[in-house]
């Protein structure tokens, strides 16, 4: 019994080992069948192109044991580590060939992408600027430099990296695209100017249904904002036709930049009408923690004819790549134990910038949330659900769309559709 078991499992051993020597034997054989240096190199970089990549640094290795001091074998099998996500080994042979070689320009171009890939911008900055000065004119130098300033939060250098390009002739969309890129991203991005503008103005409105059928809602605001070095602040008209009755509210909303990664919102409306809140303050910290995390708290006080009401909320959101997505939970002390909410928001920059994304929100819970464009709070609403769409025609001229459905807000169904038309300068 042992004998016969034995036998079968040192044949499929041996067969095991055979596989897996197979792409080194090939390439050793490759590598001393006569074929020339230029051969050799040829069908590994063809190998390596075709996602034979195994085989690859098996012919590249046997190049290197003939010729050790080949850099440009050992340029090429680090680049293949690398395209294969193995750090160590990739990191070893980069480092090998610009320490042999420090002006070899192309080793240093790899190298900077080897760790722009595995995360550590800063070491690829400080590679792409040696490869940056030894490429005199070149633009591509430029871009990556920028591109890695931009991944280690470097928006600064980032920008004069794009710019220097453009002055060395890439391609000026590509160049618009890169600094584009580089526009800060927040929670409200409404509330962010590009680079050289000052002013934004946005006109819309948004109209809502019932079911039960009722006499619809309509709410209009113009909205005035001036950039400052510091942040943002705007003047807002607000206007409500609710219940055939007519309301006006006039709003200050600002944002400041406080210390490293954190901002602040503040806000103050005011309203003589019943449709709205005599009184809003709003306060909400953001402070970016980690790699790409943000967290918040904020707090309202609203004042109605004869009571007041206060609303506490916490926030957690993540940046990645050109997605955005956050969870906030509110509560309204009040009887009991008040109410809990929760809303959660996923936003797409489509475009790569700032100022173009799509968006899907959903909210659950009573009274999950106040609409600080028009000082209400939506009361007894089980959940709801919105999408936004918003694209700039130009740096000056954009708009948005948006559509909503909330359930059981005080014993209807809200459908709400709006539009807004933005104007910046």
């Amino acid at each position: 019994m042992r004998r016969r078991f034995f036998r079968p499992a040192v044949r499929a051993l041996l067969l095991a080992c055979v596989v897996a020597m197979a792409p080194a034997a090939m390439a050793q054989d490759a590598a001393s069948a006569g074929d020339s240096y230029d051969q050799q190199f040829a069908r590994a970089r063809e190998l390596a192109s075709s996602g034979q990549r195994e085989q690859a640094i098996a012919l590249y290795t046997a190049m290197l044991q003939q010729s050790p001091a080949n850099a440009d074998v050992r340029l090429a099998r680090g680049r293949t580590y690398a395209w294969m996500e193995r750090w160590p080994e990739a990191e070893a042979d980069l480092v090998a060939v610009t320490t042999a070689d420090p002006d070899y320009a192309d080793a240093w171009s790899a190298r900077g992408d080897m760790y722009l890939w595995s995360d550590r911008p800063q070491q690829a900055a400080t590679a792409y600027a040696r490869w940056n000065e030894l490429s005199g004119d070149d633009p591509e130098p430029a871009l990556a430099l920028g591109r890695a300033h931009r991944a280690a939060g470097d928006y600064d250098a980032a920008r004069a990296d794009f710019t220097a390009a453009r002055a060395r002739g890439a391609d000026p969309a590509r160049v618009d695209e890169y600094l584009a890129s580089l526009q800060q991203r927040i929670a409200n991005q409404e509330a962010l100017l590009p680079t050289g503008l000052r002013w934004a103005l946005r006109v819309g409105g948004t109209h809502t249904s019932f079911d039960p059928s009722r006499e619809s809602w309509d709410e209009y605001e113009v909205s005035l904002r001036r950039k400052f070095d510091r942040g943002s602040l705007a003047l807002e008209m607000l206007e409500a036709d609710r219940f055939g009755e007519h309301g006006t509210a006039w709003a200050l909303d600002g944002y400041v930049t406080l210390w490293d990664r954190a901002y602040a919102n503040l806000r103050y409306q005011h309203s003589s009408d019943a449709l709205f809140a005599d009184h809003i303050w709003r306060a909400e910290l953001f402070q970016g923690v980690g790699k790409g995390w943000e967290l918040s708290g904020s707090y309202d006080h609203l004042e109605f004819d004869g009571s007041d009401t206060d609303m506490f909320g916490v926030g957690v959101g993540r940046y990645f790549g050109n997605f955005y997505a956050r969870y906030r939970m509110l509560h309204a002390p009040g009887e009991g134990s008040g109410s809990l909410s929760h809303r959660a928001q996923l936003r797409y920059y489509y475009a790569g910038n700032a100022d173009d994304y799509f968006e899907v929100n959903g909210g659950y819970g009573r009274s999950h949330e106040f609409d600080s464009g028009f000082g209400r709070v939506v009361g007894s609403s089980h959940s709801s659900f919105g999408v936004e769409f918003v694209k700039f025609l130009t740096p000056h001229w954009g708009f948005k769309l948006g559509a909503g459905f909330a359930n059981d807000v005080d014993g209807y169904d809200e459908r709400a559709v709006s539009a807004w038309l933005y104007s910046r300068w």
